[in-house]
């Protein structure tokens, strides 16, 4: 059998359920059909005309709600097809095994296959609030409630005072039909047909209590079946209505909770703040609106966090010691790896300098600068909270005999490269134009893939876009690594950077400190070594001899110019760092003649000016320097 369209007779195929049974032959109530739903199909039972039941859409397997058609008890099984072509869309029932095969649709709507004697039904009434699968929902009657329905008992009902019987002696009701009287009458409790050949309707109003007969003798009735009693509903009602507070106050309580711990915690920030402005030494510095706004933006540590995660400062989670302090490794309960700078009150850097870090680094982020996570201030101890950098600084492996091995020529470059573009950022594209002004190998941290990261930034000074230069008395910084007009004058500029990246681009070629004049021959630091050198046309002689002959020998003497030209004695013949850049990636590029560089040859001949000039001394990470002031 099959149901669909025809398009070319316009025929639809449909099913109508008899009356009653096939010995009344009479249309019944009930139709089966095959229907379009957008892209899809699908077969809709319908009564008088309305959707009743829908098989679902389907899905070249079969219909959700139309389970494979077999009986368990039976060897029948049957194949469901969908078919298309020119001539229409049509589904087809099939059988594979046995004979005479049907497909029936009931009075009652329930559809039914099998071989004339056994049937399996595959749905049942349909009552509107959809809890059966196909079932269409409905607009309820106002008596009836979710959970509602039929159920065939063998028994009768008892007559109470008040009651009433409807009949409906109508040839063309069938069973169907009874049921959905009976469900549309309040004050219906039970139905069944009225006369022996199903037809008619006979309805049971009112209050009545039906009596179960477990003789077997009894007529079959449809008895309606309300849901479980109201109380239970009502308990569970009120254990909800009790859950459902208690979990309502906890969360007020967990969310006034969280916003007491926020406001404790910006309180705390705010007094941070205003102790730091309050200090002596920040009487001259005060914070501007803006950056006060970005320290706070910064995340404040507890104390405690901080002593749990680097073992109370044990030394066994000490890193190093640098002008600032010492420095400790740190972990979080969450697996984060940190390292704690921890201000030294001996050390010649003090709040000012800890203060000016958190300001810059609020205003920095750049993949070749130290990542600052927050801070930790908790009476006299001041913090810094960078990220860990697990290969230490540069200095451990250029000036160690062993390590500096692992560096060979192209990761010396690339460090180069880094360190350049690290500078690049600060000079010419953060928000605000930076000056570091303490650049050297042990403020260049190395990352897990021995990526260089600038660090420290405590000495450094912030430029407007406007500005140039600058002039202080305070003459801070490294002996070695700062340039001539800064150390002599207090003139400092983006060019003073320049002149450290020049220094710091000759330890990384030769593996040896500026500053130690014992490893020459002659009484000159490194610079004027590099320069000699130079100008005899011996340059190459300046490697590291750790490197061997695995190295770029025009690439290496290239480097070696453009650091000759960053540590030029007049500023203003030393490149950018943009220049530097591309001087170091164009192997093309003509380079310009490099002047003599600005070096010292001992300390003796700075301290002469002693004698005849008044000075002024200022020790700073290890560093003495002699400035001259004019009388």
């Amino acid at each position: 059998m099959k149901l669909g369209y025809n398009l070319t007779t316009w025929q639809n195929w449909t099913l109508t359920s008899w009356l009653v049974s096939s010995a009344i032959p009479a249309p019944g109530a009930f139709t089966l059909s095959l229907e379009a739903i957008q892209d899809a199909f699908q077969l809709v039972v319908s009564r008088r005309g309305e959707v009743y039941w829908t098989s679902g859409a389907w899905n070249n397997q079969g219909f959700p709600f139309l389970p494979s058609f077999r009986d368990s008890a039976t060897t029948y099984q049957y194949n469901l097809n969908l078919e298309s072509g020119t001539d229409g869309m049509f589904f087809q029932f099939e059988a594979t095994k046995g004979s005479f095969p049907s497909l029936e649709l009931f009075s009652d709507g329930a559809i039914a296959a099998g071989d004339g004697s056994i049937y399996t039904r595959y749905n049942k009434f349909c009552y509107g609030y959809g809890g059966d699968d196909g079932c269409v929902s409905s607009q309820l009657p106002e008596c009836r409630k979710d959970g509602d329905k039929f159920e065939q008992k063998r028994g009768d009902f008892i007559d109470l005072s008040g009651t009433t019987t409807s009949y409906y002696d109508n040839a063309s009701i069938s069973l169907g039909d009874c049921m959905q009287k009976c469900w549309e009458h309040c004050s219906c409790v039970g139905f069944t047909t009225l006369n022996s050949n199903g037809t008619g309707c006979l309805i049971w109003n009112g209050k009545r209590d039906f009596r179960v007969d477990e003789s077997g003798n009894a007529v079959q009735r449809y008895v309606l079946v309300s849901q479980k009693s109201s109380k239970g509903k009502t308990w569970i009602w009120i254990v909800l209505s009790i859950v459902i507070t208690m979990l309502i106050c906890g969360l007020i309580c967990l969310i006034k909770t969280r916003i007491q711990k926020l406001q404790g915690e910006k309180r705390k920030k705010e007094e941070h703040i205003r102790e730091m402005n309050a200090a002596d030494s920040f009487n001259n510095t005060n914070l501007k609106e803006e950056d006060e706004r970005e320290v706070q933006d910064l995340k404040i540590f507890s104390f405690g966090l901080i002593m749990a995660a680097t073992n109370n400062f044990s030394s066994d989670n000490k890193l190093g010691e640098g002008g600032f302090g010492p420095v400790y490794k740190g972990q979080f309960p969450d697996g984060r790896e940190v390292a704690v700078k921890r201000l030294s009150r001996t050390s010649g850097q003090g709040l000012v300098e800890f203060k000016n870090e958190l300001i810059l680094i609020a205003k920095v982020q750049h993949r070749n600068l130290v990542r600052v996570l927050g801070c930790c201030i908790h009476g006299d101890e001041k913090m810094l909270i960078y990220e860990y950098m697990p290969n230490k600084s540069l200095d451990f492996f250029l000036f160690d005999p062993e390590t500096k091995k692992l560096l060979d020529w192209q990761k010396r470059f690339e460090i180069i490269e880094g360190i350049a573009q690290g500078l690049l950022y600060l000079h010419k594209y953060s928000r605000m134009r930076v000056i570091h002004r303490d650049l050297k190998a042990s403020n260049v941290l190395l990352d897990e893939n021995m990526n260089p990261k600038i660090a420290d930034f405590g000495l450094a000074r912030i430029f407007k876009q406007n500005e140039t230069e600058a002039v202080t008395r305070r003459v801070v910084g490294t002996y070695g690594y700062m340039a001539p007009e800064f150390a002599m004058e207090g003139a400092f500029s983006i060019k003073s950077d320049v002149f450290s990246f020049g220094v710091l681009m000759l330890e990384i070629l030769s593996g040896r400190r500026n500053a130690s004049l014992q490893q020459f021959n002659r009484p000159l630091n490194l610079i004027g070594y590099a320069w000699e050198l130079w100008k005899e046309g011996c340059a190459l002689e300046l490697k590291d001899p750790a490197l061997e002959d695995l190295y770029d020998t025009e690439q290496f003497s290239r480097v070696i110019h453009v650091g000759l030209l960053c540590v030029q004695e007049g500023a203003t013949d030393r490149p950018t760092m943009s220049d530097v850049i591309s001087m170091l990636g164009n192997g093309s590029m003509s380079l310009p003649i490099a002047k003599q560089p600005a070096f010292f040859t001992g300390r003796d001949e700075a301290e002469s000016y002693s004698s005849s000039n008044k000075t002024e001394q200022c020790s700073i990470n290890d560093c003495s320097i002699t400035v001259i002031e004019a009388r």
